[in-house]
């Protein structure tokens, strides 16, 4: 099982930037992909960005691509998602998410291809 922990939520005005982490523990040489989903107000949740084993593969969503950015950290076991140039539209709880992998697979980018959720951490961006 791997445990996951987001952390680096707030509040931020539009135009401003915020760093998400997630640290994840409980899976000793396992290898897995890693994504960020997000959950807005009143709609449903979506896909923000997904990240490989290696952290060579990166996939983003429409919504947020050139300015968000997917990365990890594997030997301190933690995926980080930069957000620049935050809009309103961008409020909502992010999650991160793990899937075990074998090797550098192309990671999953749909939320029901993931095994293992964190709690969930608020991002709110205002005007």
């Amino acid at each position: 099982q791997i445990l996951l922990l987001e952390s680096g939520g707030g509040s931020v005005q539009a135009g401003g930037s915020l760093r998400l982490s997630c640290a994840a523990s409980g899976h000793p040489g396992t290898t897995y992909a890693m994504a960020w989903f997000r959950h807005p107000p009143g709609k449903e949740r979506e896909f923000v960005a997904a990240i490989s084993w290696s952290g060579q593969r990166k996939y983003y969503g429409d919504s947020v691509k050139g300015r968000f950015a997917i990365s990890r950290d594997n030997e301190n076991n933690t995926m980080y998602l930069q957000m620049n140039g935050l809009k309103v539209e961008d409020t909502a709880v992010y999650y991160c998410a793990a899937r075990y992998s074998f090797g550098d697979l192309r990671p999953p980018l749909h939320s029901h291809e993931y095994d293992f959720w964190g709690q969930g951490t608020q991002v709110t961006v205002s005007l």
